[in-house]
């Protein structure tokens, strides 16, 4: 795992995460430790990682571990499950989401 990226394991994060995009946008990757694609779309991040924690606070979250955390992000922003998947908030609101093969650095910085 990337040093920049935040643990995304209490769902009191989510609140926080919300105010916080109001002044930087911010990213969660949602990934299921035991499936083949996802692990290929973390693999894939972090081979390619360029970004810097100017541009953005990137969480992961382990759905495994987390399921319950898993649902409230697609309650609270009203998106559908997936996984993998990367969702960007910015604002309070969802300005993009990708999931499975799409899941890239170079796809995350121009959607950024």
């Amino acid at each position: 795992m990337n040093k920049t990226w935040k643990i995304l394991n209490d769902i009191v994060q989510l609140e926080q995460i919300q105010k916080k995009s109001s002044h930087k946008k911010q990213v969660l990757f949602k990934h299921s430790t035991s499936c083949g694609i996802s692990h290929y779309a973390y693999e894939k991040l972090k081979m390619n990682w360029s970004f810097s924690e100017d541009e953005f606070d990137f969480y992961y979250l382990d759905l495994l571990q987390f399921r319950a955390i898993s649902n409230a992000v697609a309650s609270k922003w009203k998106i559908n499950h997936q996984s993998p998947q990367i969702i960007v908030i910015d604002k309070g609101i969802v300005t993009y989401t990708c999931s499975h093969h799409q899941i890239s650095s170079d796809d995350l910085r121009k959607n950024i």
